[in-house]
């Protein structure tokens, strides 16, 4: 066997097991994502996120996986057969995925301010129209998880939410607010605490700590609920994580481009090897 045969032999088994990996990994996620479907009851309490946005989070992951073990699919079978057809197929999918990453990546530097804007105007949308619409209550839901897991109130300041007469309270002392924004750890006094009022967590007794939901809150002015709003709070997580952003986005793309010359220095050689097999016959 020739330093090219061996070449192209290790090139072929490293195409094969990586894809391999890749295949197991997307069935992973394809399984988990069933499992939420599945079982939501015990994700809802483990991670606390309601049913309808983790039900679209679910059919993502499971939507991902399918896509991951297709792709991953392509390149084992035609690492393994040596198919030129299903390589060209496996490249061409690649490079697809790729362009589009590039140009993800343009449109959003280059588009930041109107895509701010944009997201902006979607979330003072949910904020207005909280609870106007129960049965429609997914992006309620999610934006309740952000304020909840980033620790923020509102797209500018809580104000954002005080100022909606919808959610204004008959006591002047008193403010009605999504639980989300309430922070546990503003003040120990318990005073405080028994002035809140929690609909859904009054049967599990005093010492009963809200997480998020849509559910609204009855709590003191000026107290008792986050000071900042979560455009900041994006804007500081997005910056602390910049990093770790960077990195994935540049090791995604390093291995795209990997299998990409992998596979296409696969295919194009498989015709010499075919000729030189030939000539033998």
């Amino acid at each position: 066997m020739s330093a090219q045969d061996s070449c192209l032999s290790l090139i072929k088994y490293l195409l094969f097991v990586f894809n391999l990996f890749f295949f197991v990994l997307g069935s992973l996620i394809f399984c988990f994502g069933i499992w939420i479907l599945i079982d939501k009851t015990s994700f809802v309490s483990f991670v606390g996120l309601s049913f309808m946005p983790l039900q679209i989070w679910s059919k993502a992951l499971a939507i991902s996986g399918i896509l991951t073990m297709g792709l991953a699919l392509l390149g084992c079978v035609g690492a393994l057969k040596e198919l030129r057809c299903l390589l060209g197929l496996y490249f061409g999918i690649l490079l697809l995925l790729f362009a589009l990453q590039i140009t993800l990546g343009i449109l959003i530097s280059t588009q930041r301010t109107r895509l701010e804007r944009r997201v902006k105007d979607i979330v003072m949308e949910t904020i207005q129209r909280y609870h106007a619409h129960p049965e429609e209550s997914a992006a309620e839901e999610s934006w309740d998880y952000v304020q909840f897991q980033l620790r923020c109130c509102g797209w500018n300041s809580p104000q954002d939410w005080l100022s909606i007469p919808s959610l204004s309270s008959n006591e002047s002392e008193m403010h009605r607010v999504p639980c989300s924004c309430y922070n546990s750890s503003a003040s120990n006094d318990s005073a405080i605490f028994e002035k809140l009022s929690f609909p859904q967590f009054s049967r599990l007794g005093p010492l009963a700590r809200p997480r998020h939901s849509t559910d609204l809150c009855l709590v003191p002015a000026n107290s008792g609920i986050y000071s900042e709003g979560c455009a900041r709070s994006i804007q500081k997580w997005l910056h602390n994580n910049l990093i770790s952003i960077v990195g994935i986005c540049l090791g995604v793309g390093l291995l795209e481009l990997s299998f990409m010359t992998l596979s296409i220095f696969l295919c194009r050689n498989l015709d010499q090897v075919y000729d030189r097999l030939a000539r033998y016959l």
